[in-house]
């Protein structure tokens, strides 16, 4: 059932804007990747990611961007203050286009999150 949810949740996504589905599938695929034991849910409203129980990050869809939300982001490296948020824990990117992505550094910001909640990986 989690994976028919997920898909209805990109089709709705893709069905308002599809550079914000490219984006969140591309987004999807980098979190997957970060290891073998990653395990996602609808939640929220977004797709939340996790490691044997524990999340590390999530997508969500706006109006004007897609948001990739970080557990623990408070802890990541980030020399060019590209981290939005000023809560005790979590930080964010606001990504407008898919090649954000890449340049807003999302992939080494997904691996460091996720090696926090799972230090073995």
């Amino acid at each position: 059932m989690t994976t028919e949810r997920i898909e209805t949740l990109l089709n709705d996504i893709r069905s308002l804007n599809e550079e914000h589905f490219a984006i969140a599938d591309k987004l999807r695929q980098l979190a997957l990747a970060a290891n073998p034991d990653v395990a996602e849910e609808v939640k929220y409203g977004g797709i939340l990611f996790s490691i044997a129980g524990s999340p590390f990050c999530g997508i969500f869809s706006y109006a004007k961007h897609v948001s990739i939300e970080f557990s623990h982001g408070a802890t990541l490296p980030d020399a060019e203050c590209s981290l939005a948020g000023n809560g005790k824990y979590r930080r964010h990117l606001k990504l407008h286009t898919v090649e954000d992505i890449e340049s807003k550094r999302v992939e080494s910001f997904i691996a460091l999150v996720s090696r926090l909640v799972n230090p073995l990986s």
